[in-house]
């Protein structure tokens, strides 16, 4: 971190601030053919050959659904205030249309009945990639009856938990759905079609507009209605002309093309003019820019990584520079001219650079981009190969190095004028990540996948005592 962007000792958070861990319902459930719940697309995806490292499977991931309470305690135990984690919609709504299964949704009961009397606010995500294999049939996102089939499960979830769940994020990271989904095909459903992949982000967009319109036709208004974007903090490789087009080539595909029609009613024109050649965009119809640009209580940003871009021809084979998986196919559409590299500085085990610098960029842009509006840091942490000592023991002193760094910049943004009122760990406890399978570690909870037995980390007592000190610990300080 550059000496400027260093904070004063002590890092310390106002009172009310949360602090909370993230979660998602096919990373962590199990379960999958239980009390009536149906495949979705990630169950199908990881059934195929070859679609993730070793053929892993969510079918039993960290079995979450029978462990929920101890699960609960242990993040009372370290202190945690806040919990974010997504219903499994075919789980609630086996087939995307009709009502509701109750006990599903009883599930979901239970566990926030149990955060709630743990003193642990939840914080409920309706989708985090999960569609309903039977919605993906009949044509998935780039179909539009998808998100009208979202508004009426969004209802359905909200007439059951808005009476005790004040915070709502109606999707996670879209981008990843639309694009890593369709576009370049490394995520479930899997397939590879530029068109289809722009289809999906607009239809991603009513999906959230008609969905916080019929969360807040039944719930209290009291209750915040948000999104979760993994905006990308898109920076050039030189100044040259070509390099800063390339920039906003990338920032309209990563960015404006949720952010312009959620916050602002409006599509980039400079998107339009780039993806001409892939779409004409007449499935934008009369109204959707309004359905979109629903009032919203709050902005959930997600953030790992900056993305450092450049004019050139993109090579889309093997590991993709842009971290989001190998393909031969990308995920960015009408962008072809433009080449993604290696941001320099000490990586994860993703193979992603850390930049703590970037959060501060991130949640400053957004500061301005939707002035008065209450932000969340819905995701952030950093996978590493966690392997428990002789004693049992799991050290990650680059995890706690990495959470201080973010956490820091965080701060740093509050004391430049940002109204950030929350951080989630990415993530509560290791699980299935995607098509890495149990491959990747981001838990701060280490889990023996042979014995499913949860171990917190160093890096989960040392955010723990952040928690319940809203100071954050020194990096020399062993727990």
């Amino acid at each position: 971190m550059p000496e400027s962007a260093q904070p004063a000792t002590p890092v310390t958070f106002p009172p009310a601030f949360l602090w909370g861990a993230a979660t998602s319902a096919y990373q962590i459930e199990g379960a999958v053919r239980e009390d009536g719940r149906t495949p979705s697309i990630w169950d199908t995806f990881s059934h195929t050959p070859g679609k993730t490292a070793d053929g892993d499977t969510g079918d039993i991931a960290v079995d979450h659904y029978h462990r929920f309470r101890d699960d609960v305690a242990l993040m009372a135990e370290l202190g945690l205030t806040a919990y974010r984690f997504s219903i499994s919609w075919s789980r609630v709504q086996p087939t995307g249309r009709g009502p509701a299964v109750q006990v599903g949704l009883d599930f979901y009961r239970r566990l926030v009945d149990e955060l709630l009397a743990h003193g642990i606010k939840p914080a409920v995500t309706l989708y985090h990639w999960d569609l309903p294999q039977e919605l993906e049939d009949a044509g998935g996102w780039p179909e539009r009856d998808t998100a009208y089939r979202f508004a009426e499960y969004a209802q359905i979830v909200g007439e059951a938990l808005g009476d005790r769940v004040e915070q709502w994020i109606t999707l996670n990271e879209p981008w990843c759905s639309a694009f890593l989904g369709y576009g370049s095909g490394v995520h479930a459903p899997g397939r590879t079609e530029p068109a289809a992949s722009l289809r999906a982000a607009h239809h991603l967009n009513l999906a959230h507009g008609l969905g916080a319109s019929a969360l807040r036709s039944v719930m209290p208004a009291r209750n915040s209605v948000a999104i979760s974007l993994n905006s990308s903090v898109v920076r050039p490789l030189s100044q040259d002309p070509a390099d800063l087009a390339a920039v906003r080539r990338i920032d309209d595909l990563a960015n404006g093309v949720f952010h312009g029609p959620i916050l602002h009613g409006a599509y980039p024109e400079t998107l339009f003019a780039a993806t001409e050649l892939v779409t004409d965009w007449s499935h934008v119809q009369d109204g959707d820019l309004a359905a979109i640009n629903q009032p919203l209580d709050a902005l959930g940003l997600n953030y790992y990584t900056p993305t450092l871009v450049s004019a050139g021809e993109t090579e889309v084979t093997g590991p993709r520079a842009d971290g989001h998986g190998a393909s031969e196919h990308s995920p960015w559409p009408g962008a072809g001219d433009v080449m993604f590299h290696q941001s320099p500085g000490e990586r994860t085990e993703m193979g992603w650079s850390i930049d703590p610098t970037g959060l501060h960029e991130l949640i400053m842009r957004y500061t301005r981009e939707a002035p008065g509006l209450p932000l969340y840091i819905t995701e952030n942490g950093a996978a590493y190969d966690d392997k428990p000592d002789p004693e049992g023991r799991v050290h990650d002193p680059e995890r706690i190095a990495y959470l201080h760094g973010h956490l820091s910049e965080v701060r740093r943004a509050i004391a430049d004028g940002a109204d950030v009122r929350g951080y989630y760990l990415w993530s509560l406890m290791d699980n299935f990540e995607w098509a890495y399978g149990y491959e990747k570690r981001f838990g701060a909870v280490h889990v023996d996948y042979s014995t499913l037995a949860r171990t917190p980390k160093s890096s989960a007592y040392w955010y723990g005592e952040a928690a319940r000190t809203g100071v954050l610990p020194e990096l020399e300080r062993e727990v």
